[in-house]
């Protein structure tokens, strides 16, 4: 049988907010089977829970944001998608994210000190089936000449291709295909960092975000080169990282996806209207669970069977 899994053991880790620059520590727990993974906001008064849902996906600039409405007024946790994205990565199931304040630190900006922590927590099975979402119809949607769509795969598979007209980025590559029966999450996608631009900060600042982003967090870039004295990750580690953001948007779904996703220029809010897409169409879709492992489709027990 695939099994669910959480954590061995807690383990924290502190750092600040990309967007609000504020300090915060987190907590990850291990979760009963079939918990999912709730982010639980400790700062109140009264602890406020925040299921990893996309239908609780609020605010996506520049980030995806859960909120949820309660007693003590609307509650968020932002810039959750490096983190989901290492949940996913390492097949995680169930987990509390304690946090005590409104955003998960950003550490490097990438999902790797993400994968440190759960790895050096350690990962342990449930005596319970992991439920997939297989995919069984195209569901596809569309911004402009934005777009992102979802088809039937026998595994897990992301396409993605980027456009920027900078120097930088086109010497680098602009479309990537991540599948993971042949590519290793934790070596090709999770050292991925978020990138930003110069020219750009102030207005992010000015509407509140990137308060906590710099050179430590984050690849920058002016109108000519990369600003990091260490460089680039990855050759293509701009097209990547959507990559990466797009497998933490996409595991909102609750569980992981049996298909193909292929997107251009998509970010955080058309990643979430194709989740939402998704489970609005009830016929389009359908859970799957694998009491044979050997009955997997070889994709799925290759990436189970990481971190390599």
């Amino acid at each position: 049988m695939l099994k669910q899994r959480t954590l061995k053991s807690l383990i924290r880790a502190c750092g600040v907010g990309l967007h609000s620059g504020v300090k915060v520590t987190m907590t990850l727990r291990p979760a009963a089977p079939n918990t999912g993974i709730v982010f639980r906001r400790i700062d109140l008064e009264q602890p406020v829970d925040l299921p990893a849902s996309a239908l609780l996906v609020g605010d996506t600039r520049m980030c995806s944001c859960l909120e949820v409405d309660s007693a003590q007024g609307k509650v968020r946790v932002g810039t959750i998608e490096h983190l989901m994205s290492a949940f996913a990565g390492l097949g995680i199931d169930n987990a509390w994210v304690d946090l005590d304040a409104p955003e998960v630190p950003i550490l490097d900006g990438s999902a790797s000190p993400f994968v440190f922590l759960v790895q050096s927590a350690g990962i342990e099975e449930q005596p319970v089936a992991k439920k997939f979402i297989r995919v069984r119809e195209p569901i596809e949607v569309r911004d402009g000449d934005k777009w992102a769509r979802f088809d039937p795969y026998d595994g897990y598979r992301l396409a993605f291709s980027i456009v920027f007209n900078h120097p930088a980025i086109d010497r680098s590559g602009q479309n990537v295909t991540i599948d993971f029966a042949e590519n290793s999450y934790v070596r090709e996608v999770a050292r991925a960092r978020t990138f930003g631009f110069m020219q750009e900060v102030e207005w992010l600042r000015e509407n509140g975000l990137a308060q906590g982003g710099g050179l430590e967090n984050a690849v920058v870039l002016d109108e000519y080169r990369v600003l990091n004295a260490d460089g680039l990750r990855y050759g293509d580690e701009f097209v990547k990282h959507k990559v990466l953001d797009a497998i933490g948007d996409l595991y909102l779904l609750g569980h992981p996806l049996l298909a193909s996703f292929t997107a251009h220029k998509s970010g955080h809010a058309l990643n979430n209207m194709l989740a939402r897409a998704l489970l609005a169409n009830r016929p389009a879709w359908e859970f799957v669970s694998f009491d044979d492992a050997a009955a997997a489709p070889a994709g799925v027990t290759r990436w189970l069977a990481q971190p390599a």
